[in-house]
């Protein structure tokens, strides 16, 4: 194939947005093959019939399985090894870029190599050195025990990180990680998420007496919810916090010591649950210490929600600073208070910055301009190997 028509193949031991970067290189012509621990009928809700699918759910089992079944060991990095194996040989025959999620390709980078394939690494968080700096640190803060990657698994995407032609994350923010790291920044490209802003409704809200402020993710650490609970407690009272999302381990101990005055936790929700609490929000908040880019961002701006976020989550790529929403210091309550004070108070500014958020997300982020976005980058890539 010629440089400005790249066939590309995409592995995942997951599904994250490789599903969604899939169906954009389909749709061009230039998917070469999906390869995946999902199953078939599961691939199949976005790529057709017609693409190339190769699929090992024995691996996405054993790894649910352990989710639901304590006693059951952890497949990571074990999981990693054997996908990324099994991806080597299911190399399609007509391939110029093999794009893998970090952890789970290295041991494909060799056989790509012998083939003269280019091999580009996604990475959906920060470099995996800072992340678990970042994380070590903030679990010692509020005394937990800290979550453990692997010293196999750090290894394993450290040596992905050296082999690749490059690496794409979702942000500029993830992006300075890795050159902070020692990567150099020729290397590292950067491609925001996408969202379907069709699936959220651009509803008329009201001028709400004492407005919801809504955050969905993980309730927990990394999404910052202890500085959010801190942040919001003066403005118990004129407004109201819904927290979405599954309960991480220990959290609750730290919520009993948190004010939890008007602060509401549903709970994971789903489908049409998690688009009517959008839809009755009027703020989105999320103050995470560390991510790559957070698609929730997506979905709230899309849903015509300002948000309220740190730069860690990502949202510079979507958010200019006052005007789709409001950019606050990572670890600090105060910061949080300024900037939701700032949209309950002020009907008209939310509203305002709530409609500049959707027709921003619309214009920037559909899936469909992350495809291009991708596509861009494989050309160049694809042209300098």
């Amino acid at each position: 194939m010629g440089e400005s028509a790249p066939r590309v193949a995409v592995a995942a031991h997951g599904r994250f947005h490789a599903f969604d970067l899939a169906r954009e290189l389909y749709r061009t012509g230039n998917l070469a093959r999906l390869i995946t621990t999902y199953p078939a009928f599961i691939a199949r809700r976005f790529v057709p019939d017609s693409a190339s699918l190769r699929t090992a759910p024995a691996l996405e089992l054993w790894r649910r399985i352990h989710d639901r079944v304590a006693l059951v060991p952890n497949p990571d990095p074990g999981l990693a090894k054997v996908f990324a194996r099994f991806a080597s040989r299911m190399l399609p025959d007509e391939c110029d870029l093999l794009v893998g999620w970090s952890a789970g390709i290295l041991e494909a980078i060799a056989s790509a190599r012998e083939r003269g394939i280019a091999v580009i690494v996604e990475r959906g968080s920060t470099h995996i050195s800072h992340q678990a700096e970042i994380l070590a640190e903030e679990y010692r803060e509020f005394q937990l025990a800290p979550p453990v990657t692997s010293p196999e698994t750090i290894e394993r995407e450290l040596a992905e990180y050296q082999a690749a032609d490059a690496i794409v994350t979702p942000s500029h923010f993830a992006a300075e990680t890795f050159v902070a790291c020692g990567i150099v920044p020729t290397k590292i490209h950067v491609n925001p998420l996408g969202v379907d802003a069709s699936r959220f409704e651009a509803i008329e809200r009201p001028a709400r007496v004492r407005p919801t402020i809504l955050f969905v993710g993980r309730v927990g650490l990394r999404k910052g919810v202890p500085w959010l609970l801190r942040g919001f407690a003066p403005l118990a009272g004129r407004a109201r916090l819904c927290l979405v999302g599954p309960l991480e381990p220990g959290v609750e101990r730290i919520m009993s010591r948190e004010p939890m005055a008007e602060v509401e936790v549903m709970g994971p929700l789903r489908g049409k649950d998690l688009h009517a609490a959008f839809a009755q929000a009027d703020v989105f908040c999320l103050p995470s210490i560390e991510e790559g880019f957070a698609l929730a961002i997506l979905e709230a701006m899309s849903a015509g929600l300002p948000v309220v976020a740190t730069e860690a989550t990502g949202c510079c790529e979507a958010i200019d600073d006052g005007t789709e929403g409001l950019v606050v210091a990572g670890r600090d309550a105060g910061a949080v208070t300024g900037a939701l004070a700032a949209l309950v108070e002020d009907t008209e500014y939310r509203l305002a910055m709530g409609e500049a958020a959707r027709k921003r997300v619309v214009r920037e982020f559909g899936w469909d301009r992350y495809g291009e976005r991708a596509l861009a980058i494989y050309r160049s890539v694809h042209g300098a190997t």
